[in-house]
């Protein structure tokens, strides 16, 4: 780069077009009217425009920021609920195996919607309806139902049994969609700034994380038992829950579509998924090193806030401010690791944070207090961050355009037909052996994944 072009920024990258249209005089019809939501994603927009020679188009720069309004909201909301719920379990009496269930049966549905999600996209020829219709609605709907029924149902076996079946249905209906968000998200977020445009969206889900753990913990602790309702600080925070999807759905659907060409949704044929294996050697080391590493992780997963619960006594808050530690530190991920990632590479992040995971699983095996947990989820915050955002961009380019619903269907199918299988494992080792048993488990069986991992991207290496 020129001493000239240094001394004169404004002279080497284009006036964003938001800017633009601010002087011109014209509304600014990309703002949310009468809301401060622009005042959140401004700097973004105007980053945005700057990462290449020409400015971004108003309509994409306005997808985008809707977009990440989406996961800001999306996250308030999955916060409020997803750590909770086997807590919710255990308030109605529920055993380790039956929170083993309350996993597995979310995660059997999961992969069940997967390829109908696909087959949907191809049918329809279109994304932002289905993810609209199906999570937006029908998957929030389930979290009202959650936040209601303890007022109609008193028995504790019948309140078990709807937990597990509604998150079932939410998780179904989550899924359906899946296929269709991610092919869309592949389109309307431009490869050139995927890397800080995640790392951006990302970090606000991130704070969001932050704030509402321990907010949600603080309420089930404040209010279960108010007016005589043993479980209302639980339907509080479900309702929140619900709530703030709604926002996240109103948000998605301002988001524009950009159509489906002929090669991304080419007519479905018998045998498409083997010759999609065969021709995707790669893909298909992916796929299988993702069963083991599932596998691993979900032994485990649901059994975490169990053990502090029955080993150390650990209430709800205590849970929630731990959540928080590595929510705190998944921020700090974001920021380091989306610019690796623009940097070093998916592949680089995922090695590095891939390889570190498996030693989180084992630090559980020997902590004496819930306060050593924080220590453990500081660095589990960090890390885990960098190894979602890498892997997320590994699945884009590793699944081919002309099939990626199709690809992406196979791709979570396995990794949640891993995930049934994990917690109903757990849940009968926990009770027949040991919690320090699990964690064992899953720490050695993530490192298998990843050495598996690990040949799949020398083999794609040596292809190119």
């Amino acid at each position: 780069m020129s001493t000239t072009q240094d001394n004169n920024p404004e002279e080497r990258r284009p006036q964003p077009v938001l800017v633009q249209r601010r002087v011109s005089g014209v509304v600014d019809h990309l703002r949310p009217h009468r809301w401060n939501w622009y005042t959140l994603v401004r700097p973004l927009d105007e980053r945005l425009a700057h990462q290449s020679d020409q400015p971004l188009p108003q309509p994409t720069v306005r997808t985008l920021r809707y977009f990440w309004l989406d996961g800001l909201f999306a996250a308030i909301s999955e916060n409020f609920h997803l750590s909770f719920l086997p807590l919710f379990a255990l308030a109605y009496g529920a055993s380790n195996g039956q929170v083993g269930w309350l996993t597995a049966l979310g995660n059997l549905l999961g992969a069940m919607a997967l390829f109908p999600g696909a087959r949907l996209v191809e049918k329809r020829g279109e994304r932002k309806g289905i993810v609209v219709w199906y999570t937006g609605v029908g998957g929030r709907l389930a979290l009202l139902l959650l936040a209601l029924f303890p007022f109609v149902v008193g028995e504790p076996l019948w309140g078990i049994i709807l937990i597990i079946v509604l998150n079932g249905v939410r998780a179904f209906l989550f899924n359906l969609s899946n296929p269709a968000w991610t092919s869309l998200v592949a389109d309307i977020v431009p490869e050139l700034v995927r890397g800080r445009y995640f790392s951006s969206r990302n970090l606000a889900m991130g704070v969001a994380a932050l704030v509402v753990a321990p907010v949600a913990g603080l309420l089930i602790r404040q209010l279960n038992g108010v007016a005589g309702w043993p479980y209302l600080g639980y339907q509080v925070v479900f309702f929140c829950a619900f709530a703030f999807g709604v926002i996240s759905t109103l948000s998605f659907q301002r988001v524009t579509e950009p159509p489906l060409s002929s090669r991304q949704n080419p007519p479905h044929q018998r045998g498409d998924t083997r010759r999609l294996l065969r021709q995707n050697i790669p893909f298909l080391g992916l796929v299988v090193s993702a069963f083991i590493w599932g596998m691993a992780l979900q032994v485990a997963a649901p059994f975490f806030n169990v053990y502090l619960v029955r080993q150390f006594d650990a209430s709800a808050g205590t849970i929630g401010a731990l959540a928080a530690v590595s929510s705190l530190m998944a921020l700090v991920g974001q920021v380091v690791f989306g610019r690796l990632l623009d940097k070093k590479g998916a592949l680089w992040v995922q090695m590095v944070c891939g390889f570190t995971i498996p030693i989180l699983p084992l630090a559980w095996m020997f902590i004496t207090a819930p306060w050593q947990v924080g220590l453990i989820n500081t660095l589990g915050g960090f890390i885990w961050a960098g190894y979602n955002l890498s892997n997320f961009s590994l699945l884009l380019e590793l699944t081919p355009e002309q099939a990626r619903p199709r690809a992406v269907a196979l791709y979570q199918t396995v990794v949640f037909t891993s995930a049934v299988l994990g917690p109903l494992l757990g849940g009968y080792l926990a009770d027949a052996v040991s919690f320090q048993l699990l964690f064992g488990l899953s720490g050695s069986g993530r490192m298998v994944g990843m050495i598996l991992f690990l040949l799949v991207t020398v083999r794609l290496a040596r292809r190119k």
